[in-house]
């Protein structure tokens, strides 16, 4: 499988239709579109360090979920971050794709891949927003019991939560999920698990009757490179593939 085969296949489960039009994605470099696929790796994001680890350990792909280039660049120099990664990708033969809002609104994506793991066995798309998703639990819980599952299943550092509703309707997106908070509350959920929201906007969610439990952007979005190693798999078995944890929050307890 060429690199563009294997983007084009993504791009079908994941096109660009769903995309959100601030958004910047797909192709990032790719110095030979034709160039075969023999070791992907996928990651949450691009940094220098997984940069690093791609170029040393003889990676030809990297998959990305945020995307490596998102503001308009108007040179190609050292002297700029991002524009020093792109050069020394292309230099050395690694090409990166990044799949970034189409991620999180398409089936089998972030949201999915959040609500899974928290331990929804399914889950509805917000119809107002398809990157949403609404989830009901068996039995009523506590806020407290639940942030707590939260911070279990996805093993993060720190888990915040505001409000003391019972937790039933929980609408997800994995993230920053503050400019969803109005639409979780017109599908009727109680509770929204995101990754990140502002201080004032959880202030203003509980006022309007809205828990809120924030585990960390990382955290809740980081299952998807589970499902996006298992999709490469299925496309072609052959190839080798590894994740990449890009974390580099540190937290101080």
């Amino acid at each position: 499988m060429t690199f563009y085969e294997l983007y084009k296949a993504l791009d079908a489960k994941f096109p660009q239709s769903l995309r959100c039009e601030w958004d910047n994605d797909g192709i990032m470099c790719a110095d030979n579109l034709e160039a075969p696929c023999k070791k992907v790796l996928i990651s949450l994001d691009v940094t220098d360090e997984v940069v690093k680890y791609a170029i040393e350990n003889g990676f030809d792909t990297v998959i990305s979920h945020h995307p490596l280039v998102f503001k308009g660049q108007k040179s190609l120099s050292a002297l700029n971050f991002t524009q020093s990664k792109l050069i020394s990708l292309v230099k050395n033969g690694v090409r990166v794709m990044s799949f970034h809002t189409r991620l999180d609104a398409g089936e089998g994506g972030v949201n999915d891949a959040l609500s899974a793991i928290i331990g929804f066995a399914k889950s509805e798309k917000d119809p107002l927003d398809p990157i949403g998703r609404i989830c009901t639990l068996e039995n009523e819980v506590t806020i407290e019991k639940f942030a707590s599952m939260v911070k279990d299943k996805l093993g993060s550092r720190v888990v915040s939560y505001i409000g003391n509703r019972p937790v039933k309707r929980v609408y997800i997106v994995g993230g920053d999920g503050k400019d969803l908070i109005e639409n979780a509350i017109s599908c009727g959920a109680d509770t929204m698990l995101t990754g990140n929201a502002s201080y004032n906007s959880m202030l203003e969610a509980d006022e309007m009757g809205l828990n809120i439990v924030e585990a960390g952007h990382f955290y809740t979005e980081n299952p998807v490179c589970n499902l996006l190693e298992k999709y490469v798999k299925e496309l072609c078995d052959n190839l080798k593939t590894e994740q990449f944890n890009s974390n580099k929050i540190k937290t101080i307890f």
